[in-house]
């Protein structure tokens, strides 16, 4: 059974509220509560807000359990925009757009949550085999070649 809640007219422009719905998308209804609540962004609050609603709907309209419901779709569109003008120099006007958005999330129990395996240590990759032109040429670590000079040893210089 699919659950869905609705935030109308938020006060956020689309764009900066998609970034948050696609980060819930997919989750179990519990994490996604926790990906919004430790997120920085204004969004986060806002789909905290419509999340917690969609899961108060599935308990008390509709009786299902909280632990097995999922975020099926996480979507923002776009709302009114309130238009204003700003004075400008020289007896002008600057457009401003307030833009404003409309969340929506839907929650199903029909999806299997799947949790992530842990992941395994990487393996060390073996060392990549040089050319002919990469051998011959020196490595830049590597000091060039000095031919040595033949200085008396200290000692038979005070005799």
């Amino acid at each position: 059974m699919q659950v869905r809640s609705t935030y109308k007219y938020a006060r956020i422009s689309a764009f900066k509220a998609r970034e948050v719905a696609r980060a819930i998308q997919g989750l179990p209804a519990s994490a996604a509560l926790d990906v919004v609540a430790f997120s920085p962004k204004k969004a986060a609050g806002l789909f905290q807000k419509t999340l917690k609603s969609a899961i108060a709907n599935a308990e008390n309209n509709n009786d299902l359990r909280v632990d097995t419901l999922v975020v099926k779709e996480a979507t923002v569109g776009e709302g009114p925009t309130f238009k204003r003008f700003q004075p400008k120099a020289r007896g002008s006007a600057g457009p401003i757009r307030k833009r404003t958005s409309h969340l929506n999330i839907i929650l199903t129990d029909e999806i299997a949550i799947m949790k992530r395996e842990k992941r395994k240590a990487k393996k060390a990759k073996p060392a990549a085999r040089k050319t002919e032109a990469q051998e011959s040429m020196p490595s830049k670590t590597e000091e060039p070649e000095v031919a040595e000079t033949a200085a008396p040893a200290p000692e038979e210089q005070t005799k």
